[in-house]
């Protein structure tokens, strides 16, 4: 088992560390404890931020109207009305819906760390549910060597062929992954593994190395942070009605099957747990779809991970997914 840093007083308690000055308080005495108050900084007014945000607000009121426009017009053209039916709806889910929740989000939900990735429209996504140790190659290999598959990356071609093998229930091992935001950036990696065949259902994960110097709430340091959920059918999303992957609701057996096969093929692999990690935080993701976990945050040791001369970052081995590997086993302090 390896042990988990203790809590360090320079960590803050957002996962980052704290500013400069910050325990001189504001208004407060300096760090010289001389007295001095310290004068609050004071915005100095932008005009491009100005017209930025006014633009910003103007594109997500005439999406609006744009998609009431096509609604209302749609009931004059008879049969042709399907058709503008389906515009509208397009117009809807990846046109006014994102805009809105960008808006939205940029006013109320918080920027920085709390233990949820981000959609590309602003909303919390699925929880961060593992963290680990080690360096590009020892990911990769350790994932290889559990039988991962890494996804390809979202493009017209291999969005295409994802929704023709959702539709032709064909295999599709590595189907991409929608993108995900932690560190204002999507994930660096996203793995998977499909089951019996079916690319609606599957087991991924998607990895985001930290920040150099960036600590956890409570001051534990690592060097990658993770996400893993299962896939269990492909639906229609609550909060902007696109096409989208559901989810399944316990994220800790996903989390727990994906330590699982780390463990089990790499004995070396050791794990820790940061009990109680976080807690109290919305119950549903980007998508809609209800979340619930204990909270728990696995911390995976890969740095004893033999890499041999081949496996690299550039060319990572990619071994195929077992059908239907929907077991998950326990970790310590999780839920089996």
């Amino acid at each position: 088992m390896m042990s988990v840093p203790p809590s360090s007083p320079g960590s803050a308690e957002h996962g980052g560390r704290r500013p400069s000055g910050y325990d001189a308080g504001m208004g407060g005495a300096d760090a010289g404890g001389n007295g001095a108050t310290i004068e609050p900084v004071r915005r100095r007014f932008s005009l491009n931020a100005l017209l930025d945000g006014f633009f910003f607000v103007f594109a997500g009121l005439a999406s609006v109207w744009l998609a009431y426009l096509l609604l209302t017009e749609s009931f004059s053209f008879g049969w042709w009305g399907i058709l503008v039916f389906i515009a509208f709806w397009l117009v809807l889910a990846y046109l006014v819906l994102p805009r809105l929740h960008r808006i939205l989000t940029t006013i109320y939900v918080p920027d920085y760390f709390m233990g949820r990735t981000r959609t590309s429209d602003g909303l919390l996504g699925d929880p961060v549910n593992l963290a680990l140790l080690g360096d590009d190659a020892q990911l990769l290999a350790a994932m290889a060597a559990a039988k991962w598959t890494r996804a390809d990356e979202v493009t017209l071609r291999s969005s295409w062929r994802i929704v023709m093998s959702t539709l032709t229930r064909r295999s599709y091992d590595e189907a991409p992954v929608s993108p995900l935001f932690l560190f204002g950036r999507k994930q660096d990696y996203a793995f998977q593994q499909e089951v019996e065949g079916n690319p609606a259902k599957r087991h991924h994960v998607r990895f985001w190395r930290c920040p150099e110097g960036w600590l956890l709430p409570g001051g534990a340091r690592v060097d990658w942070l993770a996400a893993g959920t299962f896939d269990r059918a492909v639906g229609l999303s609550l909060f902007t009605l696109q096409v989208t992957h559901k989810i399944d609701a316990d994220t800790d057996v996903e989390r727990n099957h994906i330590v699982a096969t780390l463990t089990a093929a790499d004995p070396a692999i050791t794990v820790s747990v940061l009990a109680d990690f976080s807690t109290g935080y919305h119950s549903r993701n980007g998508g809609g779809d209800t979340i619930r976990t204990d909270g728990d945050l696995p911390v995976v040791d890969l740095r004893a991970v033999a890499v041999a001369d081949a496996a690299s970052p550039a060319e990572p081995a990619a071994a195929s997914a077992p059908g239907g590997a929907g077991g998950a086993a326990s970790v310590t302090g999780g839920t089996p």
